[in-house]
């Protein structure tokens, strides 16, 4: 009995591990994968190409992508698709980071940001609207008005060695 007694008092002495949580934030490690957001180039571009290798890579089915054709008259990313609808169900995801793994243009990026509360299973769903980052300074939003042929690339034709 005496020996449970000294370990109360004992532990009445020690430091509390707890926090007091909206007013004090912990910290959290580097590694640690969050809300997502899609990043956008220097000029206002977006990264997203359009491509669904995220979707193709989420074990859980939580990422949806259409893609769509840019234009000279409406551009969205550098290349010649776009992601018209993008859309994560984060009641889905398990914030595994394979989608960020996947992206080929570093696009969807898994932040820092654990606070993620929903009232309905509406608000869950995040559009390509919520998960893009805002305009960098000195760019333009999209979609961009771009001069005929700036974004296309000549791809190099490899020439055969024994000729």
């Amino acid at each position: 009995m005496l020996k449970g007694l000294l370990e109360t008092l004992r532990s009445m002495t020690e430091k509390p591990v707890t926090i007091q949580y909206p007013e004090v934030k912990r910290p959290v490690r580097a590694r640690f994968r969050g809300r997502h957001i899609l990043r956008r180039y220097e000029n206002g571009l977006e990264r997203c190409i359009g491509c669904a290798l995220c979707a193709a890579a989420c074990p859980s089915d939580a990422i949806f992508v259409e893609a769509a054709e840019n234009t000279d008259d409406e551009r969205y990313s550098p290349g010649e698709r776009y992601a018209r609808v993008y859309e994560i169900n984060m009641l889905r995801c398990i914030f595994c980071g394979f989608c960020e793994d996947a992206c080929p243009t570093e696009a969807i990026v898994l932040t820092d940001n654990y606070e993620l509360t929903f009232t309905d299973r509406h608000q869950s769903i995040y559009t390509k609207e919520m998960l893009l980052e805002p305009v960098p300074e000195g760019g333009k939003p999209t979609p961009q008005k771009v001069e005929p042929g700036v974004y296309t690339r000549s791809i190099p034709i490899m020439q055969d060695p024994t000729d």
